[in-house]
C-alpha cells in the first residue's frame, strides 16, 4: 500500500458531479504518407506494453471504510484497456470547433474510482484525415511537471517508437488490504505527519518570521509588490456558481514571439503569458458587460517539486497576481503585471520550505466533502468575496517532435480544472516551439470559448504592435479559426 498526500488527497475529496477535479489534454496527430491502420487500435496496443512505465496506469484506489481517511493506492493487475482507451467519432464534417465541443463533452465526466483514474480517447472523423486524442488523468494522482513526466512515457521522440519491456517500479499488492491493513496505513501515515510537523515547526517560525523581516535584498520592495496582489478581485461573469457542462477552446503561438516580445521588456516568458491572458479578458469582459474598474486577481499554481523529482504527486501550491486588466496600455500592463509576478515568486521561494504537501488525514475526507457541498452553496448566494476571477497556469513542455503509433503530434492544448466562483481556467503549455494556450470554462459562465480564444490573437496583435513589442512576430491564429492541418506526408 501507498499513502496518497494530504493535498492529493484534497482532491479527491474536493470533487463533486459539477467540479470533477481531473486534468487532460488533446492532442492532434498528423498521420505518415499512405497511413492505412486503425490509430485506435494501434494506440491500444501502445499502451497495452507500456502499462508499467508509469504507476498512474496501474494504481488504483482502496477506499477506508467510512472514508474515515484518505484511501491509499494498491496495484490493479487487470487493467481493463476497453475501459481506458476509448474512442469516438466526430459527426461530419469533423472541424476543429467540433473536436474542441468533443473534449469539452468528455471533460465533464467523472473518472471511474474503481479502476486506475485515467481515460484515454482516440477521436476519428477530422475532416483533414487527422487522429486525435484526449488524455484524463486525476489531479490526485499527478500535478503539471508529474504531467510532463507522463507525457515520457505516452509518446516517443521518434516515429519508430522503442522497444518496451516495462520499467522497474516498486511492488505494491494487487489485493485489496483489510479493515486492520487500511488502519493501520492511516495512522502510521498520520502519526509521521505529527511528528514531521514537530520537528520542523521552529524552522517553521523562523521562516515565517523572517518573510517580513527586512533581512531578504529588497524586502521592502518585495512586501509592496506582493501587496498589490492580495486583493479581492471584482465580480465578473466568470465568478458564479457553476454547472457540470464545459466548454473549450484551443490556441497556439509560436514560442518565439512571445520570447521576443519578453526580451524586449525586460521580462519572463510567464510574465507575457500573464499580459496576454490579461488582455483575452479585458476583451471578452467588455463585449459582456464591460471592463471592471478593479483590476482581476489569478491564481496561479507554483511548483515546489525539487530537481530530479520524479514522483506522480502534487507538489505545488496556489498563489495570487494581479492582472492589472484596469491598464489600457498594453505594454505599461505588461510592465505592471511582471512586476507583480516577480515580488509573488520572490515570496513563494522564501516560503516554500514552510508550505506542506501533506498533513494528516483522519477525519479530513468528511470535512473537505462537507466544505465542497457549502463552497457551493455560498457561492450562489454571493456572501463569498471574490479571492481570484480566473486560474492561470504555465508549465514548461517538451521541446522537440513527440510521436504516438508513428504519428507526429501537431497540436498540444492542456485542460484543467475550474471550480465554484472560478468559471475560466487558462492552463498554457510548450511544445516543439509553440505555446498552447487551452481555455477550460464551465459553460454558463462561458457559454462559448472560441470567443477567447479570439481576443488571444487580438491581444497579441495589439502587444506586438506596440513600442517594445515585436513587430516584426507574426501572430499565429487560434486553432479554432483555421482548419486543421491536412496531413497527406510524413513530418
Amino acid at each position: 500500500m501507498r499513502s496518497l498526500s494530504g493535498v492529493d488527497g484534497a482532491f479527491l475529496h474536493l470533487e463533486t458531479p459539477e467540479t470533477p477535479m481531473h486534468v487532460a489534454s488533446l492532442h492532434v496527430f498528423d498521420l505518415p504518407s499512405g497511413y492505412r491502420g486503425d490509430f485506435h487500435a494501434r494506440i491500444k496496443r501502445q499502451m497495452r506494453a507500456r502499462l508499467k512505465l508509469a504507476p498512474v496506469f496501474t494504481r488504483k484506489l482502496a477506499p477506508m471504510p467510512l472514508q474515515l481517511a484518505d484511501p491509499v493506492w494498491v496495484a490493479d493487475d487487470k487493467v481493463d484497456l476497453d475501459c481506458h482507451v476509448q474512442r469516438v467519432t466526430l459527426p461530419s464534417p469533423g472541424t476543429q470547433a467540433q473536436l474542441e465541443d468533443c473534449a469539452a463533452a468528455l471533460h465533464a465526466e467523472l473518472l471511474d474510482r474503481s479502476r486506475p483514474l485515467w481515460r484515454l480517447v482516440v477521436i476519428d472523423g477530422l475532416h483533414t484525415g487527422q487522429a486525435a486524442y484526449y488524455v484524463q488523468v486525476h489531479h490526485a494522482v499527478l500535478d503539471g511537471q508529474a504531467g510532463v513526466l507522463l507525457a515520457r512515457a505516452l509518446f516517443d521522440v521518434a516515429p519508430r517508437g522503442r522497444t518496451t519491456r516495462g520499467a522497474p517500479r516498486a511492488a505494491e499488492s494487487a489485493e485489496h488490504p483489510g479493515l486492520l491493513a487500511l488502519a493501520g496505513a492511516a495512522l502510521k501515515h498520520d502519526a509521521a505527519q505529527y511528528i514531521k510537523l514537530v520537528r520542523h515547526l521552529p524552522e517553521v517560525v523562523k521562516s515565517l518570521a523572517g518573510l517580513w523581516g527586512g533581512k531578504a535584498p529588497k524586502a521592502s520592495t518585495v512586501r509592496t509588490g506582493v501587496g498589490q496582489n492580495f486583493a479581492f478581485g471584482p465580480k465578473t461573469l466568470l465568478n458564479v456558481p457553476i454547472t457540470a457542462p464545459r466548454s473549450f477552446a484551443a490556441a497556439s503561438i509560436p514560442l518565439a514571439t512571445i520570447k521576443a516580445v519578453a526580451a524586449a521588456n525586460e521580462a519572463k516568458v510567464n510574465d507575457v503569458v500573464l499580459a496576454l491572458c490579461s488582455g483575452t479578458l479585458r476583451r471578452y469582459l467588455a463585449r459582456h458587460g464591460g471592463v471592471p474598474r478593479k483590476p482581476l486577481i489569478a491564481t496561479m499554481p507554483i511548483s515546489l517539486r525539487q530537481a530530479g523529482n520524479t514522483e506522480y504527486t502534487t507538489q505545488a501550491t496556489l498563489s495570487l497576481v494581479n492582472l492589472h486588466t484596469n491598464i489600457a496600455g498594453p505594454i505599461k500592463r505588461l510592465h505592471a503585471i511582471r512586476d507583480a509576478a516577480s515580488a509573488m515568486k520572490s515570496l513563494a521561494a522564501r516560503a516554500s520550505n514552510v508550505i506542506p504537501t501533506d498533513f494528516p488525514s483522519i477525519g479530513v475526507p468528511w470535512l473537505l466533502q462537507g466544505l465542497a457541498a457549502l463552497y457551493g452553496r455560498v457561492c450562489g448566494a454571493g456572501v463569498m468575496p471574490t479571492l481570484a476571477n480566473v486560474v492561470i497556469s504555465n508549465v514548461q513542455g517538451p521541446p522537440q517532435p513527440l510521436y504516438a503509433a508513428g504519428a507526429r503530434m501537431a497540436g498540444y492544448w492542456p485542460m484543467s480544472i475550474i471550480e465554484h466562483g472560478v468559471g475560466l481556467n487558462i492552463t498554457v503549455m510548450s511544445y516543439d516551439g509553440q505555446v498552447g494556450f487551452g481555455f477550460t470554462a464551465a459553460r454558463n459562465a462561458v457559454p462559448d470559448a472560441r470567443e477567447l480564444s479570439a481576443a488571444l490573437m487580438d491581444a497579441l496583435a495589439e502587444l506586438t504592435r506596440s513600442p517594445k513589442g515585436a513587430a516584426t512576430c507574426v501572430p499565429a491564429k487560434p486553432a479554432s479559426r483555421r482548419a486543421v492541418r491536412p496531413s497527406n506526408r510524413a513530418r
